[in-house]
């Protein structure tokens, strides 16, 4: 056979894996969606009838990565019921949503995430042993349906707006306005990040105010270490005229070695003229977390709750919470 006819034929063969390999490299991908936070926990003092096992919370889902930048997610929120005497286990959709991405542009559009809490949670990074600030004090919710826009016009500067019913994502839309915010998150040196937030939930009830939001937040991480510290303030609380609640949450982690980490936190919520101040209080949590293997997580913590209300005293507890995760 002639030499030029089997070059060329090595030539072809290897243009068509090519080819081959770069369509396997474009081909759409998913994966699943698996997070199990569960704890083991007892109080101290009065509290030591309150211990046992917890299933808290478990998120089932999944996430397709189409062509184009567009992405589709669904998740399912498997939780307790708010009723102390329901002990069932009740699901709901947390996301069913379809995402853009464009260079430094991205749009999100369904049962989204929502962004008054989203970027301090993560910079928190123990949502499964405790909800960040705005999330533990119910100053909004962290999904709701409707739309969010996000661009980064540098790398140290991006800003972010979202449109949602302002209802969270476990009721259905009754009310006839929306919850609309506004973010700024800016970089101004490696690792040290600012964020602010503003936020208004619109009351169609003319009884009824305006529920407002805003919030600042700075953090630092490093690779040893991170840093953070956040300030909110939600005024007209469930739409009541001046039943602002205000509150800050300082907390820090540094790494003990490649799997063990040590993290505190303190946080203080305070109201107007204490027209809340039966929810009112102080609360710390020392603990540590130790990494088995690449899906499981396990940190064992001691918590205070200090209440503000007159005649009441402080809550102990000790907890081992224990994560599991795709």
């Amino acid at each position: 056979m002639d030499k030029k006819v089997i070059f060329a034929g090595l030539l072809a063969c290897t243009s068509i894996a090519t080819q081959a390999q770069d369509a396997k490299t474009a081909e759409p991908k998913g994966k699943a969606i698996v997070q199990v936070f569960g704890n083991f926990h007892s109080g101290f003092g009065a509290q030591g009838d309150d211990r046992g096992f917890e299933l808290e919370r478990s998120y089932l889902g999944y996430e397709y990565n189409l062509a184009g930048g567009l992405s589709v997610k669904g998740v399912m929120d498997i939780g307790k019921s708010n009723n102390v005497d329901d002990y069932h286990r009740i699901a709901y959709i947390k996301n069913a949503m379809v995402s853009w991405k464009k260079g430094g542009l991205t749009l999100n559009g369904g049962l989204i995430s929502t962004t008054q809490f989203n970027f301090q949670e993560k910079f928190w990074g123990y949502r499964y042993v405790m909800k960040s600030f705005q999330d533990q004090y119910k100053f909004g919710s962290s999904a709701d349906l409707g739309l969010s826009v996000a661009y980064r016009f540098a790398d140290w500067v991006s800003a972010d707006a979202i449109v949602v019913n302002g209802e969270g994502y476990k009721k259905v839309q009754k009310s006839d306005g929306l919850n609309y915010g506004l973010g700024v998150t800016l970089t101004p040196v490696k690792g040290f990040q600012v964020r602010l937030y503003g936020g208004i939930n619109e009351n169609d009830d003319p009884a009824k105010k305006d529920v407002v939001n805003v919030a600042a937040f700075a953090g630092y991480k490093h690779e040893r270490f991170t840093l953070g510290a956040e300030y909110n303030h939600m005024l007209n609380a469930s739409g009541k005229a001046d039943a602002d609640q205000y509150g800050y949450s300082v907390f820090g982690s540094v790494k003990l070695g490649k799997i063990t980490d040590l993290y505190a936190r303190f946080d203080d919520i305070y109201s107007r003229n204490q027209w809340n101040v039966a929810k009112d209080e102080q609360a710390a949590i020392l603990g540590a977390q130790v990494k088995l293997g690449k899906y499981v997580k396990v940190a064992p913590n001691v918590r205070v709750e200090i209440p503000k209300a007159e005649g009441t005293k402080a809550n102990c507890s000790a907890y081992i919470n224990c994560y599991f995760g795709l």
